[in-house]
């Protein structure tokens, strides 16, 4: 009877290094797809970027400043890996443009914006057969819907828009207004603050305005910095 129960002491002390070492392994194979995945984000988001040398590195640092508002509003980004990849490609639908809308350096006319104004939805289609990508089509669609309803693709109001694309338009417009551009100098992280309060309301979420408010300057300048 001890000899019986010894063996399967033993038996079941094997089986338990077996379900250890695949857990360890299914840990590792998903460590590595998901660094696959975003080697592939990142590369395309890359090349979407590549034609336009005035916006190098502005999906990082959307990216990475999206991602810190989303953790101050109280998202749990490290269960959501997709989020990242729907900041990194915003901006996909745009490999779809024509250089001569996107680099124009007047005005669009009705019908060059009416094209540009296609990239959302486009990007949209992008990554809809894409299964890792499926929790980024809430951003790659809806990133130019405003809180009043007067965005586009879908004319959503308030809440009707997905929190990652509020999130995230906070983040876009904050970068866009301090880095330097060819027809104005980059503004300050304290007047891109006053111009995203002045908005909350009507283009912005006002939580999450309130939100990325609360944010010290100081670790806006690192991320900056970092992507710089």
């Amino acid at each position: 009877m001890e000899l019986e129960l010894e063996q399967l002491r033993q038996e079941l002390a094997h089986a338990r290094a077996e379900l250890a070492a695949h857990e360890r392994t299914a840990r590792r194979r998903e460590r590595d797809l998901h660094r696959s995945y975003e080697a592939t984000v990142r590369a395309l988001a890359g090349a979407v970027e590549a034609r336009d040398a005035y916006t190098a590195r502005h999906a990082e640092r959307v990216a990475a400043y999206g991602l810190e508002i989303a953790r101050a509003h109280g998202m749990r980004t490290d269960e959501e890996p997709d989020l990242e990849f729907g900041f990194l490609l915003h901006d996909v639908g745009k490999v779809a443009i024509s250089d001569a809308i996107l680099h124009k350096p007047g005005r669009l006319t009705r019908d060059e914006r009416e094209e540009m104004r296609r990239h959302p939805v486009i990007g949209d289609e992008i990554v809809r057969g894409i299964d890792f990508l499926a929790g980024a089509r809430d951003v790659v669609r809806s990133h130019h819907e405003r809180w009043d309803g007067y965005g586009y693709p879908d004319g959503l109001v308030g809440e009707r828009i997905p929190l990652p694309a509020r999130v995230f338009a906070i983040a876009d417009t904050l970068d866009a207004l301090t880095t330097d551009r060819p027809y104005r100098a980059a503004a300050s992280f304290e007047q891109a603050r006053a111009v995203i309060a002045d908005e909350a309301g009507t283009q912005f979420d006002p939580d999450v305005e309130r939100t990325f408010a609360a944010i010290p300057d100081e670790r806006l300048e690192q991320i900056r910095g970092a992507l710089a």
